[in-house]
């Protein structure tokens, strides 16, 4: 027969096998990682309307695909020191080097839920007005800016000839000479040219539609944040 203590200590010792002891997780070892989102540069020239076209077309591509983009602009144009303001020359006149200047510094200073919707705003209002003061104030106004006291603003200047946007517009150029990039609008997507828009579409391997854009940047995507 067995004892009350013994019957007790039986007891203890059934139970620690069937539940085991709680354990309390460190918080500071739970690691969140984001995901890895695709980097897309488009190299390009404001007032071009190879690029209008072609940022009309990445428009319906980030409309679908934009969470997983890091979206940038790489601009062209010839280095010139003789040049008194910019230290540049645009293809399209100085109102393209404004242009560049105030989309740099837009997105400098905001995310690409606002510096995109800006640049489009100021190619609808046609190649002609983009780089102009008054339509870099509309369009910052469409899309729920305070450009008087925005950063933006202050960066690109009241015309375009900021010195803080002049410099950001000279390291652009010098980022497209170092990535060989010449056509607007070329289209590298994570370090790898994939498409060109000069006149027609060309080199575009993978197509040139917006459906054909989507898929190579959900196939990146799935690429860089597989765990492979």
């Amino acid at each position: 027969m067995l004892t009350a203590l013994a019957l007790l200590s039986l007891c203890i010792s059934t139970q620690a096998a069937v539940y085991p002891p709680l354990t309390v997780q460190d918080s500071s070892q739970i690691i969140v990682t984001e995901d890895v989102k695709v980097p897309v540069v488009l190299g390009v020239m404001s007032r071009c309307p190879d690029a209008m076209l072609c940022e009309a077309v990445w428009d319906s591509v980030l409309q679908r695909v934009g969470d997983k983009v890091d979206i940038s602009l790489s601009f062209i144009a010839t280095p010139n020191a003789s040049d008194p303001i910019y230290g540049l020359t645009c293809m399209h006149g100085l109102e393209e080097c404004a242009g560049n200047v105030y989309e740099l510094c837009a997105a400098k200073y905001h995310p690409s839920s606002e510096w995109w919707p800006f640049l489009q705003c100021q190619n609808y209002q046609g190649r002609n007005e983009i780089g102009l003061p008054e339509t870099a104030a509309k369009c910052a106004e469409t899309v729920g800016l305070e450009w008087e006291t925005d950063k933006a603003r202050i960066c690109a200047g009241e015309d375009g000839q900021g010195e803080e946007g002049i410099k950001l517009l000279q390291e652009s150029v010098q980022n497209s000479i170092q990535l060989s990039i010449k056509k607007s609008c070329t289209i590298i997507i994570n370090g790898r040219q994939v498409c060109i828009r000069d006149g027609t579409w060309y080199e575009c391997e993978g197509g040139h539609a917006a459906a054909d854009f989507i898929r190579q940047i959900n196939e990146e995507y799935d690429r860089l944040n597989s765990d492979d």
